[in-house]
């Protein structure tokens, strides 16, 4: 250590302008305050008057303490120990204004002697907490003490090896770091701003500003580099590129049918023309030549719209869609978008412009179950890609927009954005050179596609069982159209392949009985039948000739009246909840052996007396044939199919109670009729699957479980949840069972014969007295069948047309027959044709 010369003077080296010297001094001093000076606190302190350790005797003379504000050096040559106390001799220092004296040391005042403590090192935080510390001893009067810092020694290994490392590489970089601190110091906000006033002390200065614009221009430009070099191509192709089909099943594990494009008619980019290629990218992409793979603007715009607004509209080039296509999934996210645009630049480098328009045109989907081009043109042109025009081509480019939104045959507000859209790219294709104005002015008229399109079109039955499960399936599992033209689903069905295949021969063999017997009649002739479980199970149904030809289905078709079909709702009406025969009565319960008038022409009354039409007459109900009955109980009624009993009792239990019952039972809202006398005598409209699944009802004691027709679903093996409907009370099962006895009389009186097990079938007839339709419905074996025969001539319009003895007579009913033929499967034809005579009940 050296010390001040015993002159009191300082070096030259040392001395320091007096101005900066009292600027310094006192900020020193306050650093320093606690460890030196002749203030400093602590045992080793050793001031006038005192003799510290190590000190000579004549060094404690008390003499005059060094002038305030000068400015002193100190010079060690090693680093002593922590805590280790040193002892700093001064000499008297001449004041500002004094002539500095000659170098005389035997007229230099005697020198003063003062303790140096050298503390340990403090760490960063335990200066923070010394600052803490310091502030609350100003209010408390108490100063707290900082930890002692970690040793050196505690600094891992790794850091310092790490350190001494870098050692080489901060040294040559640290002039060139001395050269740009004084600019970087400069783009470091001061905040508030020296020199500014105001809102401008908080504004950074250009210089800032274009920092921290080059700093986000920079690390984006790092990150974008990263993330493409890190991106790859995906190696296999998604479900999207290679579409499966789906496949139904029997309820007994058997293939049924598969639809679906899977056999995918890859069209080479030379076949297709060249204008149906420009119609496509004046649609999408116009600039898909020149352009990177992606659009910035797209983008920017799609993530607007899908962080801020949720919408569906995309921003991507034809590029960036195929990578949507063959290698990612549908989600729309921003990191799916991001790697996309990521994949899409990466591709537009490794792969030809024409090949990737060749795999887009072959992978997007267009609705209508097509993905490609070419099944697009087929399923709404009828023919192949290549024998396009342009007006047609148009008109396919806009479904790439969303067919759901575009398909003309899909609803009139589709028409008109898909004429709006096919009109918007013809003129695209004219601004962009593609298309000359002569050849716009030709396609005037919107090329009207084919109406419906069934890619399972096969011409047999399956094709309406196809139809029934699929709509099931959609509504069941929440799946879109376009997720399920996709494919790759395995539907398990609830049909029958035994009851299909007897149903269908015995409606086939109708047909052609009736053919032969009224040739005339037969041509506007319709067959409509339907098998199911009294838990629900579509078994079987019969929905037309050819779906190729007749595209509804006649067992789901709501199109005539069930007559005399629909007493038992009234019946189990009535039982369950009373009638009310005066006004301000409570309900009376009725029994099966209530006893009503049977009597043809019987007016109908209501507890305020008769019952007027609106034209003024009495309304009264009549028979089959007009006969009459005299007094008869209700469950007589039922078996024997008198109607007036039936029309007084809905009267009585109240037409709201009776669409109640049929309701709850299974019919639906939409085919039940007004709320007039005529509700009880059928005028209703169901389907017959809704009439067999209300009479599964009854034989399920009084239990409805809404009919379906798929029992499980999978997509590859995994299971999708199907919104499996659940039985629930319609009415008691007491009424159940009464209405259940009454058809089993009704079956007995009418078809004793029948080859089925005694006691076990329930059913009954339906007419109108418009004879319009011809109904039979039944239920054996806990499984009720409906069968419907009537005429509409569809070529003139959807009115009802007399049947004229093509439904047969009461002893040999054509709905009978093939209800007894779907039934008895496994009978034989000459057992069926046997009939006796009805033997009467016993009251």
């Amino acid at each position: 250590m050296s010390e001040a010369g015993q002159d009191g003077s300082m070096p030259e080296e040392g001395r320091r302008p007096e101005g900066r010297g009292r600027r310094a001094a006192p900020r020193r001093s306050r650093r320093h305050r606690p460890e030196t000076g002749p203030t400093a606190a602590g045992p080793e302190q050793t001031g006038p008057g005192q003799t510290g350790p190590g000190q000579h005797p004549h060094d404690a003379r008390d003499e005059a303490p060094p002038e305030p504000d000068a400015t002193l050096q100190l010079k060690v040559g090693s680093l002593p120990e922590s805590d280790a106390t040193l002892q700093l001799k001064v000499g008297s220092l001449p004041k500002p204004d004094a002539a500095a004296p000659k170098p005389d040391t035997a007229a230099q005042p005697p020198d003063a002697t003062m303790q140096l403590r050298v503390v340990k090192p403090q760490s960063e935080a335990a200066r923070r907490a010394e600052g803490r510390g310091g502030r609350s001893g100003a209010r408390d009067g108490r100063r707290r003490a900082a930890p002692p810092a970690a040793p050196a020694g505690r600094v891992p290994a790794a850091l310092a090896a790490v350190t001494a490392r870098l050692a080489p590489y901060t040294r040559r970089l640290a002039p060139y770091a001395q050269r740009l601190a004084p600019y970087a110091r400069r783009l470091i906000p001061a905040y508030p701003r020296p020199g500014r006033t105001g809102w401008r002390r908080w504004i950074p200065s250009w210089r800032q500003w274009l920092g921290g614009v080059l700093a986000v221009f920079g690390l984006s430009t790092v990150f974008l580099t990263v993330a493409y070099a890190a991106t790859d191509i995906p190696s296999d192709l998604n479900t999207f590129a290679t579409q499966q089909d789906n496949v139904y099943f029997w309820s007994d594990g058997t293939p049924m049918a598969r639809t679906g494009w899977v056999q995918r008619q890859a069209m080479p980019l030379k076949d297709i023309p060249e204008h149906v290629r420009w119609a496509v990218l004046a649609a999408e992409n116009e600039s898909f030549y020149s352009d990177p793979g992606i659009s910035l603007k797209g983008i920017t715009r799609a993530l607007v719209r899908t962080v801020g607004e949720g919408d569906t509209q995309g921003g991507s080039t034809i590029t960036q869609q195929y990578v949507k296509n063959v290698y990612l999934t549908q989600n729309r996210t921003v990191g799916r978008k991001f790697t996309e645009a990521m994949i899409a630049l990466k591709l537009d480098n490794r792969m030809s412009k024409d090949k990737i328009l060749e795999g887009y045109l072959n992978t997007s989907w267009f609705g209508r179950g097509t993905y490609g081009i070419q099944r697009a043109s087929q399923a709404y042109y009828g023919k192949d890609v290549t024998k396009l025009n342009a007006s047609e081509a148009a008109f396919l480019a806009s479904l790439l927009k969303g067919a759901g939104l575009y398909d003309p045959s899909l609803g009139k507000a589709n028409h008109q954005r898909a004429v709006e859209r096919w009109s918007w790219i013809l003129d695209r294709m004219v601004k962009i050179g593609k298309l000359s104005p002569a050849e716009r002015a030709k396609y005037t008229k919107f090329p009207e596609p084919l109406k419906q399109y069934r890619p399972y079109d096969t011409g047999k039955q399956s094709d309406y069982l196809v139809e029934l499960a699929a709509q099931y399936v959609k509504k069941a599992a929440h799946i879109s159209d376009q997720e399920f033209d996709r494919g790759g689903f395995q539907i398990y069905t609830t049909f029958d392949r035994k009851r299909e295949a007897a149903l269908t021969d015995a409606v086939t063999k109708a047909r052609k009985q009736g053919k032969k017997n009224h040739p005339a009649l037969a041509r506007s002739a319709h067959y409509g039948a339907a098998s199911v479980a009294s838990d629900g199970r579509i078994l079987a149904v019969y929905g037309g000739p050819d779906h190729r030809v007749q595209g509804y289905n006649e067992s789901n078709a709501t199109t005539v009246p069930a007559g005399s079909a629909f007493l038992p709702f009234v019946y189990a009406a009535g039982l369950q909840h009373g009638v009310v025969k005066k006004r301000d009565e409570p309900r009376q319960q009725v029994t099966p052996q209530t006893v009503y008038d049977g009597d043809d022409g019987v007016p109908v009354t209501t507890p305020e007396g008769p019952y007027w039409d609106r034209s003024g007459r009495k309304v009264a109900a009549h028979n089959d044939d007009g006969k009459s009955w005299g007094p008869i109980t209700l469950h007589r009624a039922l078996a024997e199919s008198v109607n007036t009993p039936f029309m007084q009792l809905g009267m009585d239990t109240g037409l709201d109670k009776v669409k109640q019952t049929a309701l709850a039972a299974g019919l639906l809202p939409s085919s039940m009729g007004p709320q007039v006398p005529d509700l009880s005598l059928g005028s209703s409209t169901p389907s017959a699957i809704r009439m067999a699944s209300g009479y599964a009802t009854f034989a399920a004691q009084g239990l409805h479980t809404e009919p379906y027709s798929v029992r499980r679903l999978t997509r590859n093996g995994s299971t999708v949840h199907l919104d499996t409907p659940r039985p629930r009370r319609a009415v008691r099962a007491e009424v159940a069972r009464e209405v259940t006895a009454a058809l089993t009389d009704s079956f007995r009186l009418h078809h004793a014969a029948a080859p089925f097990g005694a006691g076990l079938v329930a059913g009954k007839a339906g007419t109108n007295d418009k004879d319009t339709a011809s109904w039979y419905v039944g239920t054996d074996r806990a499984v009720s069948t409906a069968v419907v025969v009537y005429r509409i001539d569809l070529a003139k319009s959807l009115e009802p047309l007399p049947l004229k003895g093509l439904a047969g007579t009461t002893a040999d009913s054509v709905p009978y027959g093939i209800w007894e033929g779907a039934m008895s499967p496994s009978a034989e034809p000459g057992a069926r044709t046997a009939r006796t005579q009805p033997t009467p009940l016993a009251e």
